[in-house]
Order: C-alpha cells, then sequence, then structure tokens
C-alpha cells in the first residue's frame, strides 16, 4: 500500500502533478552529494586547522522534484508528515491512506548556513497533499472521475445506465446477454438490444487527494450533468422568466426545461430558486430497443361521380375497414431521448378495404320553379287550412301516406331546421322566387341549413312531435311572407 504527497492537486483539471522517475531524484542527490564530497576534498587541509565543531548541518526539503527550503531540524519535518499522515486516516477511516510521502530530506554540512525554518515549514504544509489508494473513471484515457475502487467504479457505470433503463429491464438485458438465441418478439413487446456509453470509458487504479473521491451517486451527478453543483437563482423583484433566461445567456424554453415544475404562465415568488444550470452530460447512454408492435393500415377514402344525381346527394357503396400489421422497430435513444426510429421488419396481417363513396354531380337550381309538387307519398288531408278548434290552422295536414317520406315541394334552398316549439322538428325552405315552404312534426330531419334541395328530395320523415295528435305533416306555403292556402298551389 503506497500514496504520494503531490503539489497542488487540481480536481477540476483533471491532472495531478506526480512524482517524475526516481532517476531524475537520484540525479539531484548525486549533485548534492557530489558538491559534498569536493568541498570535503578540497577543503581536507583547512578542515585539519579548523575544529569539527565549527560546521554545521542542515537539512534540504523536496516535495517531488520542486524544492521547498531548508530546515535546521530534519524531526520537524519528520513529525508534519507523520501529523497530515494520520489526520488523513482520521478523518478518511473508509480509503486507504499511504504513510509514505514524497518528501525527500537531504542533510548537508556546510560551514554557515541561516535557514528560514518558519517559512519553509509553511510552505511545506501548504503544499503538501496526502493522496489515497483509487479507481479513476477515465474518457479518452482522461481521469474525470475518481472513485474508493473498482467496486465503486462499476457500481457508478450501473447507476449510470439505471438513469434510462429500470433495475428490472437493465436485469432481463443482462440476462439475454449470456443466452445464444432469443425468441421473436411478441406483438406489442419490447426488449432492449444494446446499452453503451458513447464515449470511451475505461477504469484504472491511481492515487489522489482523498478529498476529490466521489461516491457512485455523486459521480453520476457529476457524469450527466457537468457539474457537481447546480447553479440556482433566488427570484428578485421585478423578474419574469424571460430577464432570468437572458441574465444567465439561455432562452426561455431552456430555462422550463431545466425546471419542470414551471410554465410560462406560472407567477414567480420572490426567494423563489430557478435552476440555471444547463446540463453537459460527459458521458451518454445510448440504448437500442428492438420493438414490435401492430399497426392499423388507413383505409383509401375513393369518391366516384354519378351525374343522374343532384349535386350534394351520396350514397355509400362500400364501407371502409382498416387493415392490420405487425412492424418491427429498432429505436435509438441517447440520455432517454429517441433520436432514431428504424423499421426492420413489416407484416401486412390484414388487408384494408377502401371506403367508397359516391356523389351526385348533377347541378340544380337553387330557385323554384312555382309548380309545387305533393309533399308526401300518398295520404290525404286530414285537416285544411283556416279557423280550427278556436284558433287559425296555418296550413294542411296530411296523414296515412303510403310511406312516411317527406319531400321538398320544388327547388330550394333549406334556411331553417331543428325544434320550434308547438310544430316540433321543423325544416324551411326558401325557393328564391317569393316562396317558401314549412314542414312541421319530423320524427327525422335529412337536410341541413344552406343545403340546395331539387323539388322531390326526400328532406326528412312524417312524425307526430310538438303539438300533434298524430303522425302527419303539417305543409304551409308562405308568398312574400304571407300565408297563402297550400291547397290553390300545390299539385294533388
Amino acid at each position: 500500500m503506497s500514496s504520494k504527497w503531490n503539489i497542488n492537486g487540481d480536481f477540476t483539471k483533471k491532472q495531478t502533478i506526480s512524482l517524475k522517475s526516481g532517476k531524475t531524484n537520484f540525479f539531484k542527490k548525486a549533485v548534492i552529494t557530489t558538491f559534498l564530497i569536493t568541498a570535503i576534498s578540497t577543503s581536507h587541509t583547512f578542515a585539519n586547522e579548523t575544529s569539527a565543531n565549527t560546521f554545521e548541518k542542515i537539512y534540504h526539503i523536496y516535495l517531488g522534484d520542486t524544492y521547498i527550503g531548508a530546515v535546521s531540524n530534519e524531526e520537524t519535518v519528520t513529525e508534519i508528515v507523520e501529523t497530515k499522515v494520520q489526520k488523513a486516516k482520521e478523518v478518511y477511516t473508509d480509503y486507504n491512506i499511504d504513510d509514505q510521502s514524497n518528501v525527500t530530506i537531504i542533510p548537508e554540512q556546510v560551514f554557515s548556513y541561516e535557514t528560514d525554518d518558519a517559512h519553509t515549514i509553511e510552505k511545506l504544509e501548504e503544499n503538501m497533499i496526502v493522496k489515497a489508494e483509487s479507481y479513476a473513471l477515465q474518457i479518452g484515457g482522461q481521469p474525470v472521475v475518481y472513485l474508493k475502487d473498482q467496486a465503486d467504479y462499476e457500481k457508478t457505470i450501473r447507476l449510470l445506465k439505471l438513469q434510462y433503463v429500470t433495475e428490472a429491464e437493465l436485469q432481463q438485458y443482462e440476462s439475454n446477454a449470456t443466452a445464444e438465441t432469443l425468441p421473436a418478439l411478441k406483438a406489442d413487446e419490447t426488449r432492449i438490444k444494446e446499452i453503451k456509453l458513447v464515449e470511451d470509458i475505461s477504469g484504472v487504479e491511481t492515487k489522489t487527494d482523498p478529498a476529490q473521491i466521489l461516491t457512485p451517486t455523486k459521480a453520476v451527478d457529476y457524469l450527466k450533468t457537468g457539474s457537481l453543483e447546480r447553479e440556482k437563482y433566488a427570484v428578485q423583484p421585478g423578474d419574469v422568466l424571460g430577464s432570468i433566461a437572458s441574465a444567465h445567456n439561455l432562452s426561455t424554453a431552456q430555462v422550463l426545461e431545466l425546471n419542470p415544475g414551471l410554465t410560462e404562465d406560472s407567477i414567480l415568488q420572490i426567494g423563489q430558486e430557478i435552476n440555471v444550470t444547463v446540463e453537459k452530460p460527459l458521458v451518454n447512454v445510448q440504448i437500442l430497443k428492438e420493438k414490435n408492435t401492430l399497426a392499423e393500415i388507413p383505409f383509401e377514402k375513393i369518391v366516384e361521380e354519378d351525374e343522374t344525381m343532384f349535386k350534394g346527394e351520396t350514397v355509400v357503396k362500400q364501407e371502409g375497414s382498416k387493415g392490420k400489421k405487425e412492424v418491427s422497430y429498432v429505436i435509438s435513444q441517447v440520455n432517454g431521448a429517441v433520436v432514431d426510429k428504424t423499421v426492420t421488419n413489416e407484416t401486412v396481417l390484414t388487408e384494408p378495404v377502401d371506403s367508397i363513396t359516391i356523389e351526385g354531380t348533377k347541378v340544380i337550381s337553387s330557385r323554384g320553379t312555382g309548380n309545387f309538387a305533393w309533399p308526401a307519398v300518398g295520404g290525404y288531408i286530414s285537416s285544411q287550412m283556416g279557423s280550427r278548434w278556436g284558433s287559425y290552422h296555418r296550413g294542411i295536414d296530411i296523414a296515412r301516406p303510403s310511406s312516411y317520406e317527406i319531400k321538398a315541394s320544388d327547388n330550394g334552398v333549406v334556411t331553417a331546421t331543428g325544434w320550434d316549439g308547438t310544430y316540433g322538428q321543423k325544416i324551411v325552405i326558401n325557393h328564391n322566387n317569393g316562396y317558401e315552404t314549412v314542414y312541421a312534426h319530423l320524427s327525422e330531419i335529412h337536410v341541413s341549413v344552406g343545403q340546395v334541395v331539387p323539388q322531390g328530395a326526400v328532406i326528412g320523415i312524417m312524425g307526430s312531435t310538438g303539438r300533434s295528435t298524430g303522425t302527419h305533416l303539417h305543409f304551409e306555403i308562405h308568398e312574400n311572407g304571407a300565408l297563402v292556402n297550400p291547397l290553390s298551389y300545390v299539385n294533388h
């Protein structure tokens, strides 16, 4: 077990200044040693003439390859190293802290040398960083996250995948990965074909400042967002979403996306915290899903024209029906968002049946001929126009026809349909020549306002709605707004 003392480890830059090769240290020490031997050799005579007590011993301190300074007492340095290691062990009890430091002490005997112990010790304490064994998650060979060990590294990778799939889906995927063949998908069934990390991810044992080691949960949050802390903005008086977005170089849409609880109509409260950190994932998770589904095949709507039928009349020749097909897809998602959907197979189970409608093209005039046809299929006059039961009967009643169909008495345009008090269900046709006809007590209405109808066209079914004593048709004719007797106009 070993760790290092490094200078100014910088997690945010994802790099550490590590100890150079042992040869460099050896070279430095060799130079110093050579200097000392030379000094002793060239001053041998002088040394014999001088008391040994005139020599002083100092200690040069190196942190890695960097010279820190000199001290007069090496025990002070040793105590600092041991204290820092011990404190690190007490604080980071879950980590393997290295007992060995990266501090080198080189003694030197000099005739006279004044050391600045306090400055050297202070500099050493500031720059010396204890390291612990860790496992770096690398992207493209560069460490971006430090974890406790390989187990936490693997847990981080798994948790990252679980951001976009369920535990059950992941377990099924892992189970399928060991199977030689997989059964064909059933209708409306989906399974995961592949889960992969888009970037080149790897792990390696290393050593780092234990303060930089993250838990798998924190590591996943960092890899998903590119930030350990999300910036929050506290709403100030006068703020609106647009101004907040602009102040943080965002669009309003981005602010709404970052804050799912907000809408454009939300009323902001002073002091309310708004997330303004745009996520920039360091690792993207791609998921390929296979999906088999039943889909409807729409039918074609075909219209055939018939010049013998009046324009506006339609007859359904063939009802349409949808077909069915089985479709297989491969769906590609990145970080939960669908980026591609490809059809891999399509099998028609039921062919669709086209809808065929016949439409009339014969154009009729919306102006009446002035000759009124009998508005019913047979029948007799059960009540004439005039005084009746103490009131005035405004038209004629036709009862007991051979068919309950009601026909337009002349060409015209439908101007009113629907319920009208004692009339019950009623139709009014304007013949655009000064005449207007009224049809009342209907059970069914087969025309609509604005529709042009030819003479003899079926417009409804006789009934007994409104104030009525039985199934019959109440029929009126108006000339220039005044009631006239229908019997003076209809051909019966």
